[in-house]
């Protein structure tokens, strides 16, 4: 197993989360799982949105539609706030010239 894949069975027993709830955010394609010899693993890359995603799942108690809208517009802030840094920039470099 790769040093960078965490097994869902580890995360879900860490963070006590039921492991049908990680299947329903990979099933609405929220997150993504690998599958190694009928074993499930996290990315290490992807442990902090997956987390992020839990508390609002259980400490805010959002149910998965939720969740996906809450994403959908996060993604779509921060693509905005891309493209503002993209602009701000091109508009520096008209300006020194």
């Amino acid at each position: 197993m790769p040093e960078h894949l965490i097994s869902t069975d580890e995360f879900c027993t860490h963070y006590k989360v039921e492991y049908s709830f990680i299947d329903s955010l990979q099933q609405h394609g929220l997150i993504e799982i690998t599958r190694i010899d009928q074993h499930s693993f996290i990315d290490h890359d992807h442990l902090k949105n997956i987390e992020k995603l839990v508390r609002l799942h259980y400490d805010l108690d959002i149910n998965l539609e939720g969740i996906e809208a809450i994403t959908y517009l996060l993604n779509k802030v921060k693509n905005m706030q891309d493209e503002i840094i993209k602009l701000k920039n091109k508009l520096s470099l008209c300006e020194d010239e």
